[in-house]
């Protein structure tokens, strides 16, 4: 066999059948759908609807719940960091923050800043400022003669009720200089 004799096997490659070109072609005309009705035209079909029974996904019971207050990290293991100080994506001389992991291509997301965690080894002395880290993590960057900072963030709960006792306060104001006008 040469490289000019090579071949896919027959049938491997198929071209794509090309509808709505002439009664010859045998996909003329209605291409295939049938006559008129939601799924002859184009951009229908309704997703999930089961011909008017309950469907699947309202038949199963809820479950859980979206916690409106979670925090969103960006999760670091520090076998990661590791590997990038190796690669020379890292200055190990400044305080490795969100950005600093964020241009490495560490980390993804979290607007909530990094949580560091001890998956992996270390061995640069490292100096962190993060907004989490994990018993792990801190030991094996201690132990490499790094030190954490942690960034304080404000409870999201804390901060709406401040907002809600704001508001309150101001349309009480309002209230009372109205009446006093």
């Amino acid at each position: 066999m040469k490289l000019n004799e090579l071949r896919d096997n027959k049938g491997a490659r198929q071209g794509r059948v090309r509808v709505g070109r002439g009664i010859g072609s045998g996909l003329g005309k209605t291409a295939g759908r049938g006559q008129k009705g939601a799924k002859a035209r184009s951009g229908v079909s309704i997703n999930g609807f089961e011909g008017g029974q309950m469907p699947l996904h309202m038949r199963l019971p809820k479950r859980g719940f979206n916690n409106i207050f979670a925090r969103d990290y960006a999760e670091v293991n520090i076998g990661a960091v590791q590997k990038a100080i190796d690669a020379g994506k890292l200055d190990i001389k400044s305080a490795l923050d969100h950005d600093a992991l964020k241009a490495a291509g560490l980390a993804r997301g979290g607007k909530d800043g990094v949580r560091l965690l001890g998956k992996g080894e270390l061995k640069a002395k490292l100096a962190f400022r993060v907004a989490g880290v994990s018993k792990g993590a801190r030991e094996a960057v201690e132990k490499a003669g790094g030190s954490i900072e942690l960034i304080e963030r404000k409870n999201p709960a804390e901060l709406a009720a401040a907002k809600k006792g704001k508001v309150r306060e101001a349309r009480l104001a309002d209230k009372a200089a109205k009446a006093n006008a």
